[in-house]
């Protein structure tokens, strides 16, 4: 039996690989003509929105420990918790807040322990508090010293602070990463015209720093009983949004 030779066919497959390996479109990147640019961004900017929140609450008469709650003092501390609620409401609905602007949340029961010493002895005895958190939204930041005097007036318990923010938060972390991207453009401009080469197209682009929003708080957390008469904080400030780029240019030969 005669066998057959595949040489001339595996030459030729082997010419057309090669080429195919040297065509531009395949080739692999030279590293020695490319430029590498990082830049970052920090975009300020002046919040359009506030968060309010507020939690009034009423509590039971303290009980022993092993005492049996008496039902009657539980409901009359949530019909005092209700009446004042609706009448913080209405306050503020009178000072000008939309109605639609004003979260009243659910009502929140829990057991409260007070320590205190008699006849040398540590002394444990027990109440419920019925709570209910207030949250309000400020499009108009002007309102908010407004708002927190009828706060104030209205004699919440307690007041968890100011939260800044904006409306449109996506718009603010899309110009954030614009002026990263300009920045970048920039650099490799300056690096180019510097060097004495051209730049061609972009090879590759990555983040990285994805654009970060922390909205801005004021006044963490305050009992209203223990800061009356203390300066309150209306300026809402600035945000900062940071933004990162890394982009690769070709450059021409």
């Amino acid at each position: 039996m005669t066998r057959r030779t595949l040489t001339t066919p595996l030459i030729g497959l082997g010419l057309l690989v090669g080429a195919l390996l040297t065509t531009p479109a395949l080739a692999q990147e030279r590293p020695d003509r490319q430029l590498h640019v990082q830049a970052q961004a920090t975009l300020e900017v002046v919040p359009d929105k506030a968060t309010l929140g507020a939690r009034l609450w009423e509590r039971t008469p303290l009980i022993e420990v092993d005492a049996t709650p008496d039902p009657a003092a539980l409901s009359e501390a949530r019909a005092r918790l209700e009446e004042r609620t609706g009448e913080l409401i209405r306050t503020l609905e009178a000072a000008g807040l939309d109605s639609e602007a004003i979260n009243a949340g659910s009502l929140q029961v829990r057991p409260d322990q007070v320590y205190s010493q008699r006849d040398g002895e540590r002394e444990v005895r027990v109440r419920t508090q019925l709570e209910r958190p207030i949250q309000l939204s400020l499009s108009d930041l002007e309102q908010v010293p407004l708002i927190l005097d009828a706060l104030t007036e209205a004699g919440v318990d307690a007041l968890d602070g100011i939260q800044y923010d904006l409306v449109d938060r996506d718009a603010a972390t899309d110009r954030a990463l614009t002026q990263a991207l300009e920045r970048a453009r920039h650099k490799a401009d300056l690096m180019a015209e510097t060097l004495g080469v051209e730049l061609a197209g972009v090879l590759r682009v990555q983040e990285t720093q994805a654009p970060v929003f922390m909205p801005r708080m004021m006044a963490a957390r305050a009992d209203m009983a223990e800061s009356a008469g203390a300066a309150a904080e209306y300026r809402p400030g600035r945000i900062s949004i940071d933004a990162g780029v890394e982009v690769t240019w070709e450059i021409e030969p």
